[in-house]
């Protein structure tokens, strides 16, 4: 179980020469605990998608510490990093990374082999709840951006999580969609007793955070 990121005096090497750097976590001590449900609000170019991949450990490029529980995260070797994208951290990421060549269903079920944590059925009702259950058998390929977003949250949902990251959840959604998509991305963090890091450039899941970063 994870139960707390630290980022501690923070800066990406690309930012290391600025003088005067406004953030709410850059420099700064930020912690982000498990059950809490967080915003990160950055203007583009201020480093959220480098933000995220400190967290996810697919990039080391800072002075200062990430750590989980304590731990600095650059002690951790891959093997470490396989079992928490597994068990303790979850993402959707913003660019989805879904394979087009398979379905819907496919997509979501290939995260979820990894620990059978969702039954078919629990799946489908996903589908169903999100507006794209009839989709559930198309290719990835030929859906709008809108409903491989949708289709991206559930992969995202179909495993054991302590965290999830969310990596500009709503931006092709309508109001409706994105209120759905709301409510199902709470209720598994909640059943799970996970913490929600929501970050965005704009548009973002209207809901209680209990804080706003400005990155």
């Amino acid at each position: 179980m994870m139960e707390k990121i630290l980022f501690d005096k923070v800066v990406p090497n690309i930012f290391s020469h600025l003088t005067g750097l406004s953030s709410d976590i850059w420099h700064k001590s930020a912690l982000f605990e498990k059950g809490g449900l967080y915003l990160v609000e950055a203007d583009s170019g201020k480093g959220k998608s480098t933000f995220c991949s400190y967290i996810l450990g697919y990039r080391h490029d800072y002075d200062g510490v990430v750590a989980f529980d304590g731990t600095s995260v650059k002690s951790f070797k891959v093997a470490d990093w396989v079992e928490l994208r597994k068990s303790h951290l979850s993402c959707l990421f913003q660019e989805l990374r879904l394979f087009p060549e398979l379905t819907a269903y496919e997509n979501v079920e290939i995260k979820n082999k990894l620990t059978g944590y969702k039954t078919k059925a629990q799946i489908e009702e996903w589908f169903d709840m999100l507006g794209i259950g009839d989709k559930i058998n198309a290719k990835i390929g030929h859906m709008s951006f809108g409903q491989q977003q949708r289709v991206a949250m559930m992969r995202a949902l179909a495993q054991p999580f302590d965290f999830l990251l969310a990596d500009e959840p709503i931006s092709h959604l309508d109001d409706t969609n994105s209120r759905i998509m709301g409510e199902l991305m709470m209720q598994e963090a909640k059943a799970q007793g996970a913490g929600v890091i929501v970050t965005s450039i704009g548009k973002h899941i209207d809901l209680d955070y209990e804080k706003v970063f400005k990155l």
